[in-house]
């Protein structure tokens, strides 16, 4: 997984279209403004094998289970616990806000092979058409 704490980091990114997306997410969320991490948050870029569990880790966020109960993707109990969940053409943007200052964790989840299966279904199942055309 790409661990990404500024936007210069953004060049570590493969795959030019994630790129872009990222590239573009932090300049709306600096919005003019010097990128100041414990303001603005971090992003991650998912990468293939990568597993759910070390995802879950390394954000702290909840994303195959609920976070009061035990409820897991699959289960008629289960609920996303992320604010916002865009499929783009080559993605999937996961979006947890964790602060009232905005702080957030944005993830991004490749459509390839390689990445785990239910992390894929849950984002198929759960996510809105992309709101802006890249």
């Amino acid at each position: 997984m790409i661990i990404l704490r500024n936007p210069a980091a953004a060049k570590n990114i493969a795959n030019p279209d994630i790129r872009s997306i990222v590239e573009q997410r932090y300049s709306e969320i600096c919005a003019g403004e010097a990128y100041d991490y414990d303001l603005h948050g971090y992003m991650i870029v998912v990468e293939p094998g990568d597993s759910v569990a070390a995802l879950e880790k390394k954000c702290s966020c909840p994303i195959l289970h609920n976070y009061f109960d035990d409820a897991c993707f699959g289960d008629p109990e289960f609920s996303p616990s992320f604010e916002a969940l865009e499929d783009h053409a080559n993605c999937y943007e996961m979006v947890f806000i964790l602060n009232d200052d905005g702080f957030g964790i944005s993830i991004f989840i490749p459509k390839t092979e390689s990445i785990n299966i239910n992390l894929l279904a849950m984002c198929a199942q759960y996510a809105t058409p992309e709101l802006t055309q890249y």
